[in-house]
């Protein structure tokens, strides 16, 4: 049972390592522009603060105890 199992997984890396090959190069694309800055809207600020509110919870059950 353990050879059918090596012989099985041979075979499979065997035939994928046939059928995958590598791309040639492409053109690269158009350049790129300025970069632009992420804003921190209102999301990322709110995850932020339910963050620390569970933190607190936390700390104040384990205290508790």
């Amino acid at each position: 049972m353990k050879n059918f199992h090596f012989a099985t997984a041979f075979i499979a890396c065997l035939l994928l390592a046939l059928t995958s090959h590598a791309q040639a190069p492409g053109s690269g694309g158009p350049t790129p522009g300025a970069t632009t800055d992420v804003p921190l809207d209102g999301g990322a600020s709110l995850l932020l603060a339910s963050g620390v509110a569970y933190g607190l919870r936390r700390l104040r059950t384990r205290r508790s105890k």
